[in-house]
């Protein structure tokens, strides 16, 4: 499927002349169309006629790619023999695009990727960031990426596949997101994903000479605010 890509201050005509399009259709065609059908059209003609048609409503939508950087509220939340415990990082990068018609409502994401720095996920203390780097193979697998390969949107909610890469394993994995359009143009996609370390093969971090060990469970939670 094609998807013909304008700018988003042309929006406004591109959607006058659709409706005008569409109207003409609708009044020369699509109310007559059983005459037109039998007594107008060759086959082939149908074929293009109702090809143009499906045209016509392509180009009432149009793709617009979306990006952040450093500006993601990351939080990785887990539970350990003593206390629960949190890292939490500010930087990475994020690119979307999402498909939007005519009268602004987005109606799919088409692209999605996300990477950030390992080790630019914090605690409040450096034993602990040390041992995590550890398990997640930063001196290897520096960075911690998500790239989507499917997505539904229905209402704010956005259903994704796609393929998570940590500590250098990759699976495919589900997640759930909600989207919210705000008033300056920008969009705000927030959520939360449980994961067990051990699918990622990696092993859970442990302190004081393995006396406090992490659960195998963590949490991953983020915010982002995307701009064109």
């Amino acid at each position: 499927m094609t998807v013909i890509t304008y700018l988003s201050d042309k929006r406004h005509s591109l959607t006058l002349i659709s409706h005008i399009i569409f109207a003409l259709v609708n009044e020369l065609f699509i109310n007559n169309k059983n005459f037109y059908m039998t007594h107008c059209f060759t086959p082939l003609k149908k074929i293009l006629l109702l090809a143009g048609i499906q045209l016509i409503t392509l180009a009432a939508m149009a793709q617009v790619k979306y990006q952040s950087k450093d500006n993601l509220n990351l939080t990785v939340a887990g539970t350990s023999t003593m206390h629960d415990w949190t890292m939490k990082s500010s930087k990475g990068d994020v690119s979307a695009t999402f498909v939007v018609a005519a009268n602004g409502q987005i109606t799919d994401l088409s692209a999605l990727t996300f990477t950030t720095p390992a080790e630019a996920l914090k605690s409040e203390k450096s034993g602990m960031d040390k041992n995590a780097y550890k398990s997640l193979k930063t001196s290897k697998a520096p960075n911690l990426t998500y790239t989507l390969t499917s997505a539904t949107i229905t209402g704010n909610v956005i259903k994704c596949q796609g393929k998570l890469t940590l500590a250098g394993f990759t699976k495919e994995t589900d997640l759930v997101a909600t989207l919210k359009a705000n008033a300056d143009g920008t969009l705000t996609v927030t959520g939360t994903k449980k994961i067990s370390m051990k699918d990622y093969q990696i092993d859970p971090p442990s302190f004081m000479m393995g006396t406090i060990k992490t659960g195998n469970d963590i949490t991953l939670t983020f915010s982002v605010t995307l701009k064109k």
